[in-house]
């Protein structure tokens, strides 16, 4: 399932005319999300804001650590 949205999460803003702004799709293709944005600097923002690998718990970064709590 492929969901769009047009609610630009930097501005949280309906954005208008979604065909005529910047997106980005997340996702393989057969399931994913259209993210689109006011313009290209929040577009650019949100892109810089992504973060990826693992998030250290408890100055455990290891594959199989499980968060208990």
């Amino acid at each position: 399932m492929n969901i769009r949205t047009t609610t630009d999460p930097i501005t949280l803003r309906e954005v208008s005319n979604p065909e005529d702004h910047p997106c980005v799709y997340e996702g393989d293709g057969d399931n994913g999300i259209t993210i689109y944005f006011e313009n290209e600097d929040n577009r650019k923002t949100y892109m810089d804001l992504k973060t990826g690998g693992n998030i250290v718990l408890q100055s455990n970064d290891s594959d199989d650590y499980v968060a208990e709590g």
